[in-house]
Order: C-alpha cells, then structure tokens, then sequence
C-alpha cells in the first residue's frame, strides 16, 4: 500500500505548493527543537508543566524564528473538518508562520468563502505569517489580528464552527471560554500538543471533557495526542 498524500485533499496547485515548501522549512528545525526540549524531557514524560509563558517566550527570543507547525497529516485533517462542517468562519490561536492558517484556509476557500481569523502574539510571526498566506492566494479569506488572543478574538464576526488552539497552553481554558458563546452547535475545537505537554494541557483537557460544560472530547492519535471537541449544548458550568 503506497503511503498517503496528505497534500492530496488539496484542490488548489498554488497552495499545495506553498504547504509543501513551508513543511520542509520546519522540518529543518525539528532536530533544534528536539534539542532545546531535551532537559525537559523527564518532565514530559511525567506530564508536569514544561511551557513558558507569552512574556517568558517573548523574552527568550527562542521561539521567535520557530515555525512549531501542524504536521501534513494534521493539516489535511483540519482541512477536511473545515469541508465536512461547511465551515464559513474558522478560529485560530496560535497563527505562527501561517502553515495551519493556510490548511483552514484553502478549505473555507473550497467551500465557496468565509473567514479565518487567526491570532499570534509575535508581531514578526504575524508578518511573516501574512507573506506565505498572500503567497498561497489566500490573503482575501484570512484576517491576522496581533496580540493577546483574549483581546483581539473578543469581537468576532458571525458564529463559529471551527477552532483551532495551537498557542501558549496556558491560555487555552480561557480563551475556549471566550470562543465558547460563539460557537455553534456541532461546531469542532481541534487543540494541538496535548498529548506532548499533558502537564499544561491538563486543565484544558478536565475542562473540555466536562460534558457540564457543553462539549463532548476525545484524544486523536496525531502528535502524541490530539484534543477534538465537539460544541453540544449551551454551557450549564462556568
């Protein structure tokens, strides 16, 4: 059986090739990263809190030139979501350099227009981010709002049926409360690295699988451990 093209589900030439070429840039930085993390290792693997802060994270400058992406098949399975739901507006947090901006984004496309709004806290992630989106054809779906996502994704245009939490993990509980009211029924909240930072993530993943709480979750078998949560019912716990 040959191996799946996760590039396969792509209808646009231009963005796959865009994807392609980013994937690789951060593959090149897969072998650093996995370097930096090696102290924290025994920590993971216990599932203690490893993250840094947005503060912390601005200071060290490390993460600053860091793509810390989805992976292909990560990115084709947030891409087909966005399809299935017929999704129009699609919430990220955690833009970075764009890489899983543009994945939500050639869907919403697909699926004849909408928005994507993303957030990223680096004001030279957010720069970079709008390049390769407006090389990839898709600066008219995606609207890159710079700052703290608990401000900037405070004002949202119309309901939203699907999100996508990919930044500091810390922040994640508050700002799904945030989206919470926002989201519509059967809308899908897809949260990366929870199975890789089980120690920061924990609060995010108690929060989620309380169904008092209006979701319905479960763990994906993507990067160690990917939430996907389902939007059912107005929230009975705050």
């Amino acid at each position: 059986m040959t191996k799946p093209d996760p590039f396969s589900v792509l209808t646009d030439s231009r963005v796959a090739r865009v994807l392609r070429r980013l994937h690789e840039e951060a593959d090149k930085q897969s072998f650093g990263l996995a370097l930096h993390y090696l102290p924290k290792l025994p920590a993971l693997l216990l599932g203690r809190k490893v993250a840094l802060d947005d503060a912390s994270a601005l200071r060290s400058r490390y993460f600053a030139d860091k793509f810390i992406a989805l992976e292909r098949p990560q990115g084709a399975f947030c891409h087909q979501t966005v399809r299935a739901l017929q999704a129009k507006l699609v919430v990220e947090f955690g833009t970075s350099f764009g890489i899983s901006t543009i994945w939500l984004a050639a869907a919403v496309r697909a699926n004849g227009g909408g928005k994507v709004i993303g957030t990223e806290f680096v004001p030279e992630k957010a720069a970079r981010a709008q390049m390769h989106i407006e090389e990839a054809g898709l600066a008219d779906i995606v609207e890159i709002r710079v700052g703290d996502a608990l401000e900037t994704l405070r004002v949202l245009p119309g309901e939203v049926d699907m999100a996508l939490i990919d930044g500091f993990p810390q922040k994640s509980v508050d700002v799904v409360k945030l989206l919470r009211p926002r989201l519509r029924t059967g809308a899908v909240v897809v949260a990366d690295n929870v199975g890789v930072m089980k120690g920061d993530y924990r609060p995010y993943v108690d929060f989620m699988r309380d169904p008092r709480n209006g979701f319905t979750s479960m763990l994906i078998p993507f990067k160690s451990g990917t939430e996907y949560s389902v939007r059912t019912a107005e929230a009975k716990a705050m």
